[in-house]
């Protein structure tokens, strides 16, 4: 049996490499691109208009204390759980390897897409908030199959909403999740020798019980953990940035001028290398700030709003948080401590380093170089079990709801959650005890999925969204 599964594997997973490697390079990449310079175009640059006002809105009456909800979230809380999902290892591990690849060019078009993705993002929410259904109990549904199912009547809809909802459940909710808990268990054993498999047991029965607690559970812990996070891993970056601060501009320039000219840091031609920087760049943008993907929008249809734009700009900060203060900061502290004149990938990632440096420990490798290499190591722990914890958390509220869309009916919604939930918690501690290279490419695949029908549904929905955007449409309760 377990040889018929080693082989299945074996032939698989270069198949589902390819799949991924296609998709990820070529279709979603343009894809998302399109979307948001699409967005921004029809939404008269609204991540422009309506910054100071998302700030406001956010940070102008900011509370830890959101308060039990009669139903749904606050806008803060809803962000929290945004911005929970969309904080993960991919912006520790994903910036890592978006460098390793393509240099320190490759944050520039990091921010690049982050840009537009923050114009996507507005139009995900505002369509959340539209189109979310609300049951009489106040509970609240609302994510890309309820407007997908809008911009397209009949079968067609189904099938994409069904499509959709079967890919986010997969690839976030249980593959993700597991992906998520593996990092946790492995970051915990390296840097505090402490089993994996008794992390796996202590993470099932914390995240057990706030499934079981449901949105307001889950909400009241994201506003707390979220900022936490945030403070910690802003305030350890903060100390590496000020030891190296004579090497900040050196740091600046390094991202502009690899940017435009990355053959010289990671070497071959030119074309190949601005390739490779450019899509580098583009791919872990994505699918770190998650806009365009169709994970957040399940949290912002929550939020208690009267406006789908006031939620729509609140959004946008989201993906500046997630982008341009804790992947960028994390990125400063790479490039300032290893690429510098002083650091080991100064020559490029070539050589012996490349035997002992990877994206799984390169973030740890730059804290180390202030920290010391232990304190490091720790520190990078107890940020990624933050980061991934928060993702598992808001992972699973995203899942959930599609659950309870492609099956509530039948099952119910009580034994829809139940049912999902228990898997769920077998893959949390699957993840912490286990690594499979399949799986993890199959929760890429899934992932990578799941943007077409999304994007597909955001581009037919561009006037609803447009008259939101320029103020001629308001949510009618």
């Amino acid at each position: 049996m377990l040889e018929t599964f080693n082989s299945l594997e074996s032939a698989l997973y270069p198949v589902v490499c390819n799949i991924n490697n296609y998709l990820s390079s070529y279709i979603l990449v343009f894809l998302l691109i399109a979307v948001g310079l699409w967005y921004s175009i029809k939404t008269q640059f609204v991540q422009i208009r309506c910054f100071g006002e998302g700030m406001r809105k956010v940070f102008g009456n900011l509370s830890l204390r959101g308060g039990r909800q009669e139903s749904g979230m606050s806008s803060f809380q809803a962000l929290a759980t945004a911005i929970a999902a969309q904080v993960g290892t991919g912006n520790i591990v994903g910036a890592s390897g978006a460098i390793l690849t393509g240099g320190p060019g490759a944050i520039f078009w990091m921010w690049v897409i982050a840009f537009f993705g923050m114009a996507t993002i507005y139009a995900e929410a505002t369509l959340a908030l539209k189109t979310r259904k609300v049951d009489k109990d106040g509970t609240v549904h609302g994510g890309p199959v309820y407007y997908i199912t809008t911009a397209f009547q009949g079968g067609f809809g189904k099938f994409l909403a069904g499509f959709f909802a079967v890919a986010i459940i997969l690839a976030l909710g249980f593959m993700g999740c597991m992906v998520q808990s593996n990092s946790i268990g492995s970051t915990f054993q390296t840097a505090f020798g402490i089993p994996s498999w008794i992390v796996g047991a202590v993470l099932v029965v914390i995240c057990a019980v706030i499934f079981l607690g449901g949105v307001q559970r889950l909400a009241s812990v994201t506003e707390k953990v979220v900022p936490i996070m945030a403070a910690i891993f802003l305030l350890g970056g903060l100390v590496v940035l000020v030891c190296r601060i004579q090497y900040i501009p050196a740091t600046f320039g390094m991202i502009f001028k690899y940017a435009f000219q990355p053959q010289a840091i990671i070497g071959g031609g030119f074309g190949y290398a601005i390739k490779t920087a450019v899509s580098q760049g583009a791919k872990r943008g994505l699918f770190s700030n998650e806009a365009g993907m169709g994970s957040t929008p399940h949290a912002h249809a929550q939020a208690n709003v009267k406006d789908p734009h006031d939620q729509g700009v609140v959004a946008i900060i989201g993906v500046f948080i997630d982008t341009f203060v804790v992947l960028t900061l994390n990125a400063l502290v790479i490039i300032s401590t290893l690429y510098t004149q002083d650091g080991i990938l100064a020559g490029g990632y070539t050589g012996a380093v490349t035997e002992t440096i990877g994206k799984a420990n390169l973030a740890q490798t730059a804290f180390g170089t202030v920290f010391g290499e232990s304190l490091g190591a720790m520190f990078v722990a107890v940020c990624l079990f933050f980061f991934a914890f928060s993702t598992i958390l808001g992972w699973n509220l995203f899942g959930k709801i599609n659950m309870i869309y492609l099956f509530g009916k039948k099952l119910g919604a009580k034994n829809a959650t139940v049912i999902y939930t228990l898997i769920a918690l077998v893959f949390i501690f699957l993840g912490t005890v286990m690594s499979n290279d399949l799986v993890w490419e199959l929760t890429d695949m899934f992932n990578n999925l799941m943007v077409i029908p999304n994007a597909i549904a955001l581009f037919a929905l561009t006037s609803v969204v447009t008259k939101v955007a320029l103020g001629k449409e308001t949510l009618r309760k």
